[in-house]
């Protein structure tokens, strides 16, 4: 016999909060999120991600993958 009640309340549209700011809405057992960090203030998603090269890896990976990489003297 299934028992009843056993899931939590589902909210549709529940808003998401990131620094007091509605950042989005999704569905979720909360009805209400606050997050600290989002793909609007990520900096893998916003371009401002810096990658430490230690002993030439980033250099290396690209060469074998055949990536090709301006430098910021290129651009």
């Amino acid at each position: 016999m299934p028992k009843k009640n056993v899931h939590p309340e589902w909210f549709e549209e529940t808003p998401v909060y990131c620094d007091g700011q509605l950042v989005m809405k999704v569905g979720s057992t909360q009805k209400e999120l606050h997050v600290d960090v989002w793909s609007g203030n990520h900096p893998f998603y916003t371009g401002s991600q810096k990658i430490i090269d230690t002993e030439g890896r980033v250099e290396r990976f690209m060469r074998k993958y055949k990536i090709n990489q301006k430098t910021e003297e290129e651009q």
